[in-house]
């Protein structure tokens, strides 16, 4: 019978993913909350359904001195 590779799970080379859950549940601890505009900021980039890529340029773009 020949030999089958095993799956070693989702382990990835990029790293982790931390999701926003998470990320405000860890953030609770160290004691930084986010502020209404960053609530603000989640919630359209969600309702938008923007990509990672796509959330962070609006980020940027928020705090970008001209």
């Amino acid at each position: 019978m020949p030999k089958q590779k095993r799956s070693t799970g989702r382990h990835s080379k990029t790293g982790f993913v931390l999701g926003q859950a998470g990320f405000a549940k860890i953030s609770a601890v160290e004691g930084i909350r986010l502020s209404p505009a960053m609530k603000k900021r989640a919630a359209d980039a969600s309702s938008k359904g923007l990509s990672p890529d796509e959330y962070r340029q609006v980020i940027v773009r928020a705090h970008r001195k001209d």
